[in-house]
Order: structure tokens, then sequence, then C-alpha cells
């Protein structure tokens, strides 16, 4: 079970960009889907991105597309979530997670399955 540990989190204008980053430890993080996910205060936990362990297809949650990107470094046992053009409503806890030899449609979702390790997340306050 890979043990995860979320970084980069932190205050940033409107507008602005963090780059978030997941450090893994354990065993076969090259065939484990990563995948993102957010919890605002008083909201349900949501979907953010996801990039899968075969060739690196990803999938992102409608709200962030085109302004987020997942990526995955498999010889740094890495996966980084750049957030570009951030907003107000960006605002979360972002936990990053692990499921091994997952399809994308199993961990895309809000309600994910075969998630092994979760993060213990890391805060993002987007200030207008």
């Amino acid at each position: 079970q890979l043990q995860l540990v979320e970084s980069g989190g932190g205050l940033v204008q409107a507008g602005g960009s963090l780059r978030l980053s997941c450090a893994a430890s354990g065993p076969e993080f090259n065939i484990h889907t990563m995948t993102w996910f957010r919890q605002a205060p008083g909201k349900e936990r949501e979907f953010v991105a996801a990039i899968h362990w075969f060739g690196g297809v990803t999938y992102y949650t409608e709200s962030v597309k085109g302004r987020f990107s997942i990526s995955r470094d498999n010889a740094k046992n890495a996966v980084y979530l750049q957030m570009n053009g951030l907003e107000v409503e960006d605002t979360a806890t972002y936990y990053c997670a692990a499921a091994r030899l997952a399809a994308l449609n199993t961990v895309a979702t809000n309600t994910p399955s075969g998630i092994n390790s979760w993060g213990k997340g890391v805060l993002v306050t987007v200030h207008s």
C-alpha cells in the first residue's frame, strides 16, 4: 500500500497559480491510477482530476478543464496538479489518492471505488 504526502498548497490571489505535488512511497507506484479530490468547507468531497496508470490518460471534472493539469513522474513516484486561473471557488483541501490497476471510470467520480491510499490533504485558499 502506498503512503501519500501532498505539498504545495497555500494562499493565492484569484487568477494565480499553484502546483500541488503528491509524493508516494511504497511498491508499484507505476501501476496505480492517481487521482486528486478536493473538499471545500461544508461541502462534500469531489473528484478533480485523474491520470491512468497505463499510458497516462487523464480526466478532469468539468469545472477545472482548461485550467488544471494532472501529470505524473513514475521515476520520482510523484503526481502533480498544476492549477492555473484559480478561482475563489477552488478553495478547498486537496487530497491525493491511489488506486492499484484501476480504470479511470472507477476513480473519476465523487464516490470512487478501489482507492487503496489517501493522503492527508493540503489546503488551497484562493482570495479575491
